[in-house]
């Protein structure tokens, strides 16, 4: 089967972040055809303002979404993290016809889960000091939240260093996308296509409850990967490739 994947990233993240699991979705989908969306403040966008609500950072991702010109002939698959994953969730309830498939990746919505579950004490006290930080340090600081692969945290932080010092993420729009994020709720929305969800136990981030919670909400499969962090398709980009690749042989065998 042929799909157009649109990848949405998530907090001060853009699409260079994705780094091989772009590679891995290529090799384990090679028909398909993949666009990243940059959040307003972001990647090619952050030079923009971001917006201070979901629904308003939507309007504008969604501009994007509709220059691509998409063929009508694949089925469309919105694939998203963290952040992204509530920018998902808003957009598939004011355009439910743009996507025929979802995969959310370690989000949390705030009428499923308290504050404290979406974004763990422990992680706060290490992220509330990033702004003071510069250079390979910021991204290590980073990386020791949201990444479980200490093995792989010099690699990625150079790696990372040098996105940000392309198209840095200024602090007011890190504010603000923290506080559309804070903000956001489903207000009831069930998503009227199959929708696959997945978490990470060992998530340093956010607690793999939340995934659940949606899960449960929308009676939809979540599957968890046992050692990975909040970051999941850093850590293990070969496994996340592959098991969406499995969700969608689920149907063809159903």
């Amino acid at each position: 089967m042929q799909y157009s994947f649109i990848l949405v990233r998530g907090l001060i993240r853009e699409a260079a972040h994705w780094g091989s699991f772009m590679d891995e979705l290529k090799k384990t989908f090679p028909h398909s055809t993949f666009n990243c969306i940059d959040i307003p403040g972001a990647g090619i966008h952050f030079k923009k303002t971001t917006p201070l609500s979901i629904h308003e950072i939507v309007k504008e991702m969604r501009e994007d979404f509709k220059a691509l010109n998409l063929p009508k002939d694949k089925p469309v698959v919105l694939m998203a993290v963290s952040l992204g994953g509530m920018i998902a969730a808003q957009w598939l309830k004011d355009f439910s016809k743009d996507f025929q498939y979802a995969i959310l990746i370690n989000t949390s919505y705030g009428d499923f889960s308290p504050v404290w579950k979406r974004l763990k004490p422990q992680a706060l006290a290490k992220l509330i000091k990033v702004p003071t930080l510069k250079g390979l340090e910021r991204e290590r600081r980073i990386l020791e939240v949201v990444s479980n692969r200490d093995d792989k945290y010099e690699e990625n932080s150079k790696h990372w260093y040098n996105i940000t010092r392309e198209r840095p993420v200024s602090l007011p729009n890190t504010i603000r996308q923290l506080v559309a994020a804070t903000k956001f709720k489903t207000e009831g929305m069930i998503p009227k296509i199959p929708v696959l969800l997945l978490g990470a136990p060992q998530d340093r981030m956010v607690d793999v409850s939340c995934t659940r919670a949606i899960a449960k909400a929308w009676n939809a499969p979540a599957i968890e990967h046992p050692t990975a962090g909040h970051d999941l398709t850093t850590d293990d980009p070969q496994w996340t490739a592959q098991t969406v690749h499995g969700w969608f042989e689920s149907f063809s065998k159903s």
